[in-house]
């Protein structure tokens, strides 16, 4: 989607989508909510208030209303499904899809966080994102660092994490 509104599109600013992409992350709920926040967004931009609210509503009907109905018509059958080798080994492929979504996520917004400078490189039907070494952030890149420490070695709470992420970054952002 990303690359579809950002690129493609240019509904968004690059700074526009990592703020929806941050707010999806930092809310309980499904990341499937940026889509409302680029509904908004792209219907802003291109006629104001009443089409941004009008473009968001629909965004959720659309994004919402087909997941749903998927849930209602398939829950009855998720355990037979299980024990079906072909549906089951499908379902995993499907698991597999997400993982490697949620990961190109990562890296997206990682490298669109720690360099101020993004391009794109192209090799036919792929895109890849190539950052200008010399516009890293050295604080984003220590900041992501610790809270991942802090996470991951230190086994710390997210809030502890959270909070002190952003005091060590108002510290780091008065270094220059």
């Amino acid at each position: 989607m990303t690359q579809e509104v950002v690129q493609e599109q240019g509904w968004l600013t690059t700074a526009q989508m990592m703020d929806g992409l941050g707010l999806a992350e930092t809310t309980p709920g499904p990341l499937i909510l940026v889509t409302e926040f680029v509904g908004f967004l792209a219907g802003y931009g291109a006629s104001g208030l009443t089409l941004g609210l009008t473009a968001a509503a629909l965004t959720i009907w659309v994004t919402f209303v087909p997941c749903f109905l998927w849930i209602f018509a398939g829950a009855p059958y998720v355990e037979w499904i299980s024990t079906r080798p072909r549906l089951s080994g499908a379902l995993r492929a499907i698991t597999a899809a997400v993982v490697g979504v949620i990961l190109n996520l990562s890296i997206w917004f990682a490298v669109h966080v720690f360099f101020a400078d993004v391009g794109s490189l192209s090799f036919g039907p792929a895109n890849l994102v190539w950052p200008d070494p010399t516009s890293l952030d050295w604080r984003a890149v220590v900041l992501a660092f610790l809270a991942g420490g802090a996470l991951l070695w230190l086994q710390w709470g997210m809030i502890r994490v959270l909070i002190l992420a952003a005091l060590a970054g108002v510290a780091l952002g008065s270094l220059g």
